[in-house]
């Protein structure tokens, strides 16, 4: 009986594998949803974070309060192999 099956299925493979997967895939989305969590935490938007951005005002008073503009070091001081550092 078992050569019959087999050969049956080995002819009409085509045919039996759609279902099999849709059986399999409906399963294991059905499994993935009783076991994980779906609850994702809201994060504000990308367009929402940058209109918060430039309301500040703050930060919008003066053009001196920009961080990036400070400069904390000088620039040919930053990289400085050690054979270059000052002696101290």
């Amino acid at each position: 009986m078992w050569p019959v099956i087999m050969a049956l299925l080995r002819r009409n493979a085509v045919y039996f594998t759609l279902p099999v997967a849709v059986v399999v895939g409906f399963v294991g989305y059905n499994l993935e949803s009783i076991i994980s969590d779906k609850h994702t935490p809201y994060s504000p938007s990308i367009q929402e974070m940058r209109a918060n951005r430039l309301t500040d005002d703050t930060i919008i008073e003066t053009a001196a309060n920009v961080e990036k503009l400070q400069l904390k070091s000088p620039v040919l001081e930053r990289n400085l192999s050690p054979s270059l550092q000052p002696k101290a």
